[in-house]
């Protein structure tokens, strides 16, 4: 595709790329964005049992054999097993065994779907990361909120329908939360915790703005009426919703009217946590707000879970930052009766070998690991799916990635077979060619 000749000193593109973009959208709230607000919020395939999903994601690959499922035999096989540092107990009614690395999070068992029989494609990071997120370990494609936000929509335009709280870049960057060949407007949008959560949100004040915004409406009119483009259209809508989020979005990240006591649940108050507990707490904020899809990344590609190659104890601080937050995210939404409607996932690109690396260390382990959820219709203290004595293999209910995808859409209402979107001559999905619902989890 041809562009329009650009200024040596000042193009369209650097324009939109600086903070005038929040500003220009602004400026056209009810002109030429208008008649291209946010998608309304549309009818799934069938009855959902959520509305709304929140996914924590640990990058670097938790151990599953030193967390939720725990193998106190290990060191009884024959092999090089490396035996978990971590304690293990029977949490909850029906006695789930967990290790005492989440204990907070153990203690909310009752309220949480275990999957145990977790499987791969790929040992290598970001690969896998992007297994997780697009279905795809071979080449970008959609992120799951993407999916989700086009097929769904948003229930309030003021918000986009896919954010993603991040300290950090993770495995894959941004191409975890890309919309790829979706329309542009469904691509997440990223804060970071801290005083200005979203970048350039703020629009220019002064003389100067009103002919920035003539000036862009000429070439935005300019080049949609001779070059028609799709993606084109959907970042000007996604900068009308940037304008409505200048309304929006500080009162969400604004957290002095939460007590005392939901700061505290949240590990808001102590250093250690008020990082994660941060995001924690902007994610309940956000789907109570109307947004579809949110995701938090714990940690970005460095000094993550990833350290247990050299040695399974660098788990325990990682585990400290983020399972007092994890667990009051848990608790606030069960009460204030949001669980019910919002689908929490936990989850990592791979677990960790149960065979040692080293002396003290575990590698990647993409062949067994285990995910969790909680809410959105899914039951409570139940266990699916197995892996052998040593935590090596699935032998029970296996649950694919392609799989964990489509539990996940029919959670949100949505048939994953049907859920597709025509590219390059053909229609493309999520769950690519594959893909099983795990109809056991749901209540």
């Amino acid at each position: 595709m041809k562009h329009l000749q650009a200024s040596p000193h000042f193009s369209r593109r650097s324009f939109l790329r600086s903070g005038g973009a929040a500003a220009a959208a602004m400026g056209f709230g009810g002109h030429a964005f208008a008649r291209m607000g946010p998608k309304p919020e549309l009818v799934p395939h069938f009855a959902p049992r959520a509305k709304n999903v929140i996914m924590i994601f640990l990058s670097g690959g938790v151990s599953h054999v030193d967390s939720f499922d725990p193998k106190p035999d290990l060191d009884k096989l024959e092999g090089k097993y490396l035996p978990s540092p971590w304690e293990a107990s029977r949490k909850g009614k029906n006695g789930t065994l967990t290790t005492d690395l989440f204990p907070e999070v153990s203690n909310c068992i009752d309220d949480i779907t275990l999957i145990r029989s977790m499987h791969g494609d790929h040992n290598n990071h970001t690969a896998a990361t992007l297994g997780m997120h697009t279905g795809s370990v071979t080449s970008p494609r959609p992120s799951l909120g993407s999916w989700i936000s086009y097929a769904l929509g948003t229930s309030n335009p003021n918000l986009p329908g896919h954010i993603v709280l991040s300290k950090e870049p993770s495995y894959a960057g941004s191409l975890a939360w890309d919309s790829n060949f979706l329309p542009a407007s469904h691509q997440g949008v990223h804060a970071r915790p801290g005083v200005e959560p979203i970048r350039n949100l703020k629009p220019i004040r002064g003389a100067t703005q009103p002919a920035l915004l003539n000036m862009l409406a000429g070439l935005n009119a300019s080049h949609a009426a001779t070059r028609p483009d799709n993606d084109l259209l959907a970042r000007q809508q996604s900068f009308e919703t940037a304008a409505s989020m200048e309304l929006a979005a500080p009162t969400i990240f604004d957290f002095a009217r939460e007590s005392q006591a939901t700061k505290e649940l949240y590990g808001l108050t102590n250093s250690a946590t008020e990082t994660f507990a941060w995001q924690c707490l902007a994610a309940r904020r956000l789907v109570e707000s109307g947004v579809r899809f949110v995701e938090l990344f714990d940690t970005g590609s460095h000094n993550n879970w990833d350290g247990a190659h050299g040695n399974i104890l660098s788990h325990q601080p990682l585990a400290n930052a983020i399972d007092r937050p994890i667990a009051g995210l848990l608790k606030d939404l069960k009460q204030r009766g949001l669980l019910d409607e919002t689908l929490v996932i936990w989850c990592s690109e791979f677990g960790r070998t149960p065979r040692a690396e080293g002396s003290k260390g575990r590698n990647h382990h993409s062949k067994a690991f285990t995910t969790w959820l909680a809410g959105g219709g899914t039951k409570r203290g139940y266990v699916h799916g197995a892996t052998d004595e040593s935590g090596s293999k699935v032998i029970e209910g296996h649950v694919h990635t392609h799989d964990f995808h489509a539990t996940i859409l029919h959670a949100l209402g949505l048939d994953h077979k049907r859920l597709t979107y025509r590219h390059n001559g053909r229609d493309f999905r999520l769950t690519d060619v594959a893909g099983n619902v795990a109809h056991e989890v749901f209540a």
